[in-house]
């Protein structure tokens, strides 16, 4: 029996975290999973867009995310690389 590959294992992950989320039943889930979700993707978007030269968008569909999802995950990752606004505007205008 052959794993299964990144792509069904992603497509498992959304739809139980979707379905964890529409029905408020996300205390169960560790930080540690959330953590290795957000590292994952982040990194792997990251990577993709850097090495591939083109831009596509980080989210699976339109209205996913709502702006304090955004805005909540934008602030912690600063916070973690030790950013600030201003150093997200220099990456910004990058060429």
């Amino acid at each position: 029996m052959s794993a299964p590959d990144l792509a069904e294992l992603a497509e498992g992950a959304l739809f139980e975290s979707l379905r964890r989320l529409e029905s408020d039943d996300t205390a169960n889930i560790s930080d540690e999973t959330v953590q290795a979700l957000l590292t994952a993707g982040a990194r792997l978007y990251a990577r993709k867009v850097d090495t591939e030269g083109r831009q596509f968008s980080p989210v699976c569909e339109p209205g996913t995310m709502n702006a304090t999802d955004v805005a909540v995950t934008v602030t912690a990752l600063l916070q973690t690389a030790d950013l600030n606004l201003f150093d997200l505007a220099m990456w910004t205008n990058r060429a």
